[in-house]
């Protein structure tokens, strides 16, 4: 019989300690780390810390339904929690909506008026039946060092070359009102917008102004940087395309684009995503355009 030498007697010895469990594996340190479960409350305030001088007092930026305690399985970025999207997210097992815009049809989600209706109480009793938290970010991604929904719709026009991060002002190659038109349809899948202007006028100097930020805003902004074109996402008739409308008839060179709300700042969506993906890992995250209420007929 082959006498047995002290390595293998130790690696005897070990390997019959390792199967009693009283050894611990020496490869055990080779193991996938335990991913970090993270809850909604964590990953609000994990993105609320990169916004200067927040949290706010005052925003609308608060949990419309759900728990900051949840623990989150997956989430969908979006401009408005529809009930497409919602569907999409429960299909996902994502329960976390993080949409730009209202819930409840108002500024401000208030619901006290509506607590008897039909179709509020069809969207949120489907929230609460599938057990899904929805936390608006609109003033925080807005607020951060650089607006983040400004970035996000930059990437998707496409002209990241042509951006100063914190200007509103893109510095585009000389072209034309109807190439810039449909430059936008074209990225952003716009079937129509409405302009104000001349369609051969000569554009370079962008004024970009996502969603709608008033028209008081807008034409404080267009004194200030005197750009060739205003792209926007809506504004008020009497506002913004009226003084428009009259610096055409005076002869002057400006025109004005409205691309629509949702799709102004979707883009938005599709950056809060991004941010996600970097800073919360673990936690499967989509981006899930809305669309527009409205069709074009």
């Amino acid at each position: 019989m082959k006498k047995s030498t002290p390595r293998r007697q130790f690696l005897l010895q070990s390997g019959a300690l390792l199967g009693a469990g009283l050894l611990a594996n020496p490869f055990s340190g080779w193991a996938s780390p335990l991913q970090k479960s993270w809850t909604v409350g964590e990953i609000m305030d994990l993105f609320i810390s990169q916004v200067p001088k927040a949290p706010f007092a005052q925003t609308v930026d608060t949990i419309k339904i759900g728990s900051r305690d949840t623990v989150v399985t997956g989430i969908v970025t979006t401009m408005f929690p529809s009930i497409e999207i919602i569907k999409k997210a429960v299909e996902l097992k994502a329960n976390l909506i993080i949409p730009h815009e209202p819930t409840f049809y108002s500024g401000q989600d208030e619901t006290d008026y509506l607590q008897n209706d039909p179709v509020f109480r069809g969207k949120y009793d489907l929230l609460a039946k599938h057990q899904l938290t929805i936390w608006r970010n609109h003033d925080y991604v807005h607020r951060m060092q650089d607006d983040g929904v400004r970035i996000g719709v930059v990437e998707e026009l496409g002209w990241k070359d042509y951006y100063t991060p914190g200007s509103p002002i893109l510095q585009i190659p000389t072209t034309n009102l109807k190439a810039v038109i449909d430059h936008i349809k074209t990225r952003m899948q716009v079937p129509a917008m409405r302009y104000v202007g001349d369609l051969n006028q000569r554009v370079s100097k962008v004024l970009l102004l996502p969603g709608a930020v008033g028209g008081k805003t807008q034409i404080t902004r267009i004194q200030e940087h005197r750009p060739d074109v205003l792209i926007c996402g809506e504004s008020n008739e009497w506002e913004t395309p009226e003084y428009v409308k009259t610096a055409n008839e005076l002869g002057m060179k400006l025109s004005m684009v409205e691309i629509g709300h949702s799709a102004s700042e979707e883009g938005g969506s599709e950056f809060v995503k991004n941010w996600l993906q970097t800073h919360v890992p673990g936690v499967p995250v989509n981006h899930i355009p809305s669309g527009n209420s409205l069709s074009v007929y």
